[in-house]
């Protein structure tokens, strides 16, 4: 067990260090980095960037802006341009899907602004506190005040704005423990924040209450709410729609079956790693960020009695 334990470390030092090291790197072209607007609906927008980050959304109108997500703050300003660019109306709301960097980043800009910003309770508490990540050698220290979301909700709560009806509800945990899934009833918009990586491997967050068990239990629930014409935001990647949201909880629940039934056999996670339990999906999910090896490894962590 100590053995196991102890390569279990090595491995997740080996990923977060790969996890530190590519932040760097964007923080580092972050000057380089632009903000692009695609039409999703007569007023609603996706918002991407040339560095990968978090994907945003905007809902537009006389009522003002309804964001969702704010992105790193080295790049919210691109992202503010990029809204005054199609709206004269001020950012009202900022809806923040979870507590990660690269999506709370601007937070704090975006409420200097006059928004007010709105998350699941449990993303406030997380970005309230330090994380101790003892295997990355990192901490990550509590947000300023005026970044914390000023408005929580427990399991749901509706906007109404500019004639569409904006449903923002929580599940059990999944990619964290405060995860929004953001719907646009009447234009048939869902944002699903980090529980959908389009096109690469996710990142599970395993400190935060993550689980890839709670993002497939969550992605099936939301399956029937939407149909084949839902155009489909991802935390991560291009727009997508519903049958490429079938594909990647598919994929997800047979990486997962395929550790499992390796770790049930008594391999470590060396073992699992060199059994390629990912092979099938890498050539479409395996070019991202994270690459087969580190994302297998990640799994192992999540489905391990005891967290390192």
């Amino acid at each position: 067990m100590l053995m196991k334990h102890k390569n279990i470390s090595a491995t997740i030092a080996s990923l977060l260090t790969f996890l530190v090291f590519t932040s760097f790197l964007y923080a580092k072209d972050q000057a380089e980095v632009q903000v692009s607007a695609e039409k999703l609906a007569d007023n609603i927008y996706m918002f991407t960037d040339s560095g990968g980050m978090g994907n945003s959304t905007a809902l537009t109108g006389n009522d003002g802006v309804l964001l969702i997500d704010t992105k790193v703050a080295d790049s919210v300003d691109k992202l503010l341009a990029k809204i005054a660019e199609l709206s004269n109306k001020p950012v009202r709301f900022a809806i923040i899907t979870h507590w990660h960097y690269d999506h709370v980043g601007g937070n704090e800009t975006v409420a200097k602004t006059g928004a007010t910003i709105i998350a699941h309770e449990n993303v406030r508490k997380q970005m309230g506190i330090e994380h101790d990540m003892k295997i990355f050698n990192k901490k990550a220290h509590p947000a300023a005040e005026t970044a914390l979301p000023l408005l929580t909700y427990k399991d749901k709560i509706t906007f109404h704005m500019d004639g569409e009806v904006v449903k923002v509800f929580h599940l059990e945990p999944g990619h964290t423990d405060g995860d929004s899934v953001i719907y646009f009833k009447n234009a048939n918009v869902i944002h699903m924040g980090d529980l959908y990586f389009e096109g690469l491997y996710p990142y599970i967050g395993i400190y935060s209450g993550g689980t890839i068990n709670g993002m497939i239990n969550d992605i099936n629930q939301i399956l029937p709410i939407i149909d084949e014409n839902t155009k489909v935001v991802p935390g991560h990647g291009p727009l997508s729609n519903k049958a490429k949201l079938v594909q990647y909880v598919s994929m997800l629940a047979t990486i997962r079956d395929n550790v499992s039934n390796l770790m049930l056999e008594g391999k470590t996670m060396e073992e699992v790693i060199a059994a390629k339990p990912t092979q099938l999906y890498d050539e479409k999910w395996g070019k991202g960020f994270l690459p087969p090896d580190k994302f297998a490894g990640l799994v192992y962590m999540d489905l391990s009695p005891e967290l390192p």
